[in-house]
C-alpha cells in the first residue's frame, strides 16, 4: 500500500515538516461511490492515493460528465484552484472503488511545497501532464488519445468502466470502442 508519508522519507524534508504532517494528515476509507469534493465545495483539501482509484470532472449544463483525471495508487488528485487560491470548487472528486487516501489540507500542502523540492517536482509533473492531456484534446485523433490514456494509466485501464475512459478521452463510448477493435485488430495483423 502506497503512503505519502513513505514517498517523502527518502526525500531531504526537515524532521519537523514530517512530524507535523504526521499529527496533522487525516487517513480515510472512502466507499465507490463517495463524493468527497462537490462543485462550489470551499474545500481546500488534496487527497493521496493509498488504495483504490478516484477520479476528479466536471459536469456541464447538459449534466454531461467530463472527466478530468483518474487518480490510483500513489496519485494526489485535488481541485488546484481551491487548493491554491482558495476559490469554490469547480470539479468533483469521487471514489471509483473502495479507497483509502491521506487527506492534506492547504496549510500542509504550503508546508509541504516550502519545505521539499519533491513537491516542486509532484505539482510540476502534474502541470506536465494537464499541458500534454489539453494539447492532445485539441490536435491528437482519438487513437493518438487513447494510447496516450493507456500509457498514462497502465494500471487502471481493466479497473475503470469503459464509459469513464471514453468521458475522459471526450468521446461516445461506441467512438472508444471502435478504436480500441481498431487497435486489437492491427496488433493482431502484425
Amino acid at each position: 500500500m502506497h503512503s505519502f508519508l513513505s514517498l517523502i522519507a527518502e526525500e531531504d524534508v526537515p524532521q519537523e515538516t514530517i512530524d507535523d504532517l504526521k499529527r496533522k494528515m487525516v487517513t480515510r476509507k472512502v466507499p465507490k461511490g463517495h463524493i468527497l469534493l462537490r462543485k462550489g465545495d470551499k474545500n481546500s483539501k488534496a487527497y493521496f492515493v493509498k488504495s483504490g482509484c478516484l477520479r476528479s470532472y466536471a459536469i456541464d449544463e447538459k449534466d454531461k460528465e467530463h472527466i478530468i483525471m483518474f487518480a490510483p495508487e500513489g496519485w494526489f488528485i485535488s481541485d488546484i484552484d481551491t487548493v491554491a487560491n482558495r476559490n469554490s470548487a469547480q470539479l468533483y472528486i469521487d471514489a471509483i472503488e473502495d479507497s483509502e487516501v491521506e487527506i492534506l489540507d492547504s496549510e500542509l500542502i504550503n508546508v509541504f511545497v516550502a519545505s521539499t523540492p519533491l513537491a516542486l517536482q509532484k505539482l510540476n509533473n502534474r502541470i506536465a501532464v494537464l499541458q500534454k492531456r489539453i494539447i492532445m484534446l485539441m490536435s491528437a485523433t482519438l487513437q493518438d488519445r487513447y494510447i496516450d490514456f493507456l500509457e498514462t494509466y497502465p494500471e487502471i485501464v481493466q479497473r475503470v468502466p469503459q464509459k469513464m475512459i471514453a468521458s475522459y478521452l471526450g468521446v461516445t463510448p461506441e467512438a472508444l470502442s471502435k478504436v480500441r477493435g481498431e487497435l486489437l485488430k492491427t496488433k493482431d495483423e502484425h
